[in-house]
């Protein structure tokens, strides 16, 4: 799995002229997922995404957890993020799963999120075509790869 987490003052999906989905202070996570991926995957990330000390405290370090600051997370599926580029202008997409994989590992993802946070996370709409709003904070933005683990 992979996934680009933002710090954002606020976010929002919008399809078909209508909000689904939006969160205040807290994480932004775009999701791909791959036809590797399992549980182990889910498991490690969502983990790591609800621990990742990336507010500021009260001397402005980064040593708080969406956790700790009662932040919101929406997660958005994304399979371009694995996109390759490596031959041509235009890129490849043949690492990201297909639905019928990527769509289950989604919803076990969102699921063990909210089990890590203790909360329900928002969520676009797995294949929709979707405009994602967002407000940067810091800009903070983080990217993880569970077959990496760095």
């Amino acid at each position: 799995m992979r996934a680009v987490i933002q710090r954002v003052l606020r976010s929002s999906v919008e399809i078909d002229g209508r909000i689904v989905s939006e969160i205040g202070k807290g994480l932004l996570v775009l999701l791909a997922v791959e036809d590797a991926d399992t549980d182990e995957d889910i498991e490690w990330l969502a983990g790591k995404i609800a621990r990742l000390r990336i507010f500021s405290d009260p001397q402005g370090l980064m040593n708080l957890s969406v956790q700790d600051v009662a932040g919101d997370v929406l997660v958005v599926s994304q399979f371009t993020l694995y996109a390759s580029t490596k031959k041509g202008n235009r890129p490849s997409f043949i690492k990201a799963s297909k639905p019928d994989f990527a769509v289950p590992m989604y919803e076990k993802f969102m699921k063990k999120l909210s089990e890590e946070l203790g909360k329900p996370v928002k969520s676009g709409e797995f294949g929709a075509y979707m405009l994602v709003s967002l407000i940067n904070d810091g800009p903070v933005t983080i990217i993880i790869d569970s077959k990496i683990k760095e």
